[in-house]
């Protein structure tokens, strides 16, 4: 008796975990390009750029409108033990309705890189890592 109870349990939860969308979430994505709908046009984590420099885009895209006029980027050099070193802060002027937005940004030195992604009141967005490489 208690198998085929815990056997309809089981069937029940993965029915009813059918039943639902999968959650969306913030998220910041690297790539060449953003196409007219907000979405990354080659998107990767890795980028080659020249010793001169290079850039690419950071694109931040949200299940709803930002609701705020302004949003920053923390950029942290990540070095070979994990460690952060604080590189430098972008700052963007944004609509309060948009539910994605994208920045170009110059990058002049190779390494591992976090990006934290805030809105105008400091509240964390998202975060994602990118490895800069010379060519």
């Amino acid at each position: 008796m208690k198998r085929i109870l815990f056997s309809i349990a089981v069937l029940s939860l993965i029915l009813l975990a059918g039943n639902f969308k999968i959650a969306k979430s913030q998220t910041l994505y690297f790539c060449e390009d953003v196409d007219k709908d907000g979405y990354a046009v080659s998107q990767s984590s890795v980028f080659n750029i020249s010793s001169k420099g290079g850039y690419l885009k950071f694109l931040t895209r949200l299940p709803y409108p930002i609701s705020t006029s302004s949003v920053s980027y923390e950029i942290y050099l990540v070095d070979t033990e994990g460690n952060e070193k604080y590189e430098s802060t972008i700052y963007q002027d944004v609509e309060s309705s948009w539910t994605w937005f994208w920045k170009e940004v110059t990058f002049y030195s190779a390494g591992r890189y976090n990006v934290y992604v805030y809105d105008g009141d400091k509240n964390f967005l998202t975060s994602s890592q990118v490895r800069i490489q010379f060519n």
